[in-house]
């Protein structure tokens, strides 16, 4: 009994270990507020800034049809994805940053929780590995996750303790309440549809081993999917309602070759991606791999099926990924538009859940073994939480000199800059060179550019009008912007794909080639700049003012376009004629 007791403190002490490092590696988005330093990929640039100008828009729950006006004159409220997320709720209730920081401790304890129990009841039966599963749920929590995809692939292994748990008959109110949860704060098409062909495919797994139906499980598999689609309308609307091309109907994804797809998948297995970032390069693929090497050795191979099967999944997952962008797949691609508009690379989201828990799997074998190698088993699970804690934004994004939430956004330099027009912003639309246009969007103001999944077709074509001369220069940008198109920006040939130029830079523009006639015609009248245009006059564009504050990362060059000179010489010879 007293043994018992003994063990069962232990676990508890740990779980409580691993809570608190949880609790410090949040701190900072607590303490620092918005001086805290958070990705600016695929975050800072776009998704917050999305969910302010939804959040101020009044189109929460827009129509199907419904337009927000201060993006592209009118950007589908379809872009925005569905109303019925809590992080768009969260959002909208409190100050961005707020926002952002309750729903990274949501994502984080409910990722240890789900590996944690996952691991405890389905994986790792050994009664005193608790080491194991306890420090592995906590690294599973503190990878460096997409934030805008919240549960999407964090949440997958909560999930998968459910199936399991229905799938062995243990049918509870846990179960369920977690099927139900779950689709309020991930997203379909990025992690769960992906997940949920995983799961179809271990019911047909059942059904041709054991030749049963099991009516719970598929039930279970079917309910999930239907709270996704219910949830996910909109998308659903978009896919099945014939509406007008967007941008996506020119992506153009496959282009490349044999070598660069083989290359690719090796790549992608050893160092991971970048939306589904877990950090296994140092430590776990070496504990993975000796694992394999051990097995192989002694002959184990039925024994340790289980984890064989994850590691063929795991390397197919990663060939899967590289070969969707296979040149050989574009003739049909352009034939069924929605493998364009759908991306079916990412199969591979599921590689952090199957990565963590082959890693546990890996560990419970060499913990088998002997006390020696449990040495071995505590030395790794340490070494990889602190390697996943210099990952902590604060820490990774301060060293690598990016801007702070608080920087990056400048909402006092902005502020001035709108009371020195003095002009409603609804009046006129702006587009920014050198910095992200959702800086602009954030602080209230209209633009004609913007960064977002999809946006209409013709707008793309009509925006191309205003920097075709920049996109002649640059084989790069136009294939970029002509074959994505996701970044509609005004491009400039002398900047290339950069967008960050802070107030210290000394870049300048000295031959730009914008055709502002059409931005003027579009409703463009001022141009943020974070550079100056030295031929600005040559393009009818008018430097007003300069602005900079110390709260701010850029310094902005404000034009305003300017034909007036042109047309006053044009009347003087009109007049001497």
């Amino acid at each position: 009994m007293k043994s018992l007791r003994t063990k069962w403190n232990s676990e508890s002490r740990a779980l409580f270990f691993a809570l608190v490092l949880i609790t410090i590696y949040l701190l900072p988005l607590y303490v620092l507020g918005e001086n805290a330093h958070i990705r600016v990929h695929d975050n800072l640039d776009s998704n917050i800034g999305w969910y302010k100008v939804l959040a101020d828009s009044g189109k929460l729950f827009g129509s199907i049809d419904a337009v927000i006006p201060q993006i592209i004159n009118g950007l589908p409220r379809n872009s925005f994805g569905t109303e019925f997320s809590l992080l768009v709720w969260l959002h909208a209730l409190f100050p961005s940053m707020v926002a952002y920081a309750i729903s990274q401790t949501i994502v984080r304890f409910i990722a240890f929780v789900g590996m944690y129990v996952l691991l405890k009841h389905h994986f790792i039966k050994e009664k005193n590995a608790y080491p194991i599963t306890i420090g592995v749920a906590l690294a599973f929590a503190l990878t460096p996750f997409w934030p805008s995809g919240m549960l999407s692939t964090l949440g997958h292994p909560l999930a998968l303790w459910a199936f399991l748990n229905i799938r062995k008959g243990i049918s509870t109110w846990k179960e369920w309440l977690t099927l139900t949860l779950l689709p309020l704060y991930s997203s379909f098409v990025l992690g769960f549809f992906f997940f949920l062909v995983l799961i179809g495919g271990l019911w047909l797994v059942d059904v041709a081993r054991k030749r049963k139906w099991n009516g719970v499980f598929l039930g279970s598999i079917a309910y999930m999917t239907l709270l996704y689609l219910i949830i996910e309308y909109r998308l659903v609307a978009s896919l099945l309602v014939h509406s007008e091309p967007t941008s996506r109907d020119e992506f153009i994804s496959s282009r490349l070759g044999l070598y660069h797809c083989i290359r690719l998948a090796f790549k992608n297995f050893t160092f991971g991606h970048n939306h589904v970032a877990t950090v296994h390069t140092f430590v776990i693929l070496p504990i993975i791999l000796l694992t394999l090497l051990l097995i192989v050795k002694n002959k184990k191979w039925y024994s340790e099926r289980q984890f064989l099967l994850l590691l063929i999944l795991n390397f197919a997952l990663s060939t899967w990924y590289a070969f969707w962008f296979f040149i050989g797949w574009q003739p049909l691609k352009e034939k069924i538009n929605l493998l364009n508009t759908f991306n079916f690379a990412r199969f591979h989201f599921l590689r952090p859940l199957i990565i963590y828990v082959s890693f546990a799997i890996a560990l419970s074998f060499l913990w088998r073994i002997g006390k020696k190698w449990r040495t071995l088993v505590s030395f790794c699970l340490i070494l990889q939480t602190l390697i996943l804690f210099t990952c902590n934004e604060e820490i990774l994004y301060r060293a690598t000199h990016k801007p702070s939430f608080k920087q990056f956004y400048a909402t006092h330099l902005f502020n001035n800059i709108k009371d020195y027009i003095g002009k409603p912003p609804e009046s006129y639309r702006v587009a920014s060179i050198g910095l992200h246009p959702v800086i602009a969007q954030y602080n209230g103001f209209y633009t004609l550019d913007t960064y977002n999944n999809f946006y209409p077709l013709t707008y793309k074509h009509q925006f191309r009008t205003i920097i075709a001369k920049e996109l002649d220069k640059s084989k790069q940008l136009t294939k970029y912007f002509d074959t994505w198109g996701g970044r509609c920006y005004i491009f400039v040939s002398e900047l290339g794909k950069r967008y960050m130029f802070r107030k210290n830079s000394n870049a300048k523009i000295e031959h730009l080639q914008l055709n502002t006639k059409a931005f003027q015609e579009m409703g463009g009248k001022y141009i943020f700049s974070a550079v100056p245009i030295l031929n600005a006059k040559e393009n009818h564009l008018h430097l007003l003012k300069t602005f900079q504050d110390s709260e701010a990362a850029w310094k902005i060059y404000l034009y305003e376009v300017d034909f007036k000179e042109k047309e006053e010489t044009l009347s003087r010879v009109s007049l001497n004629q």
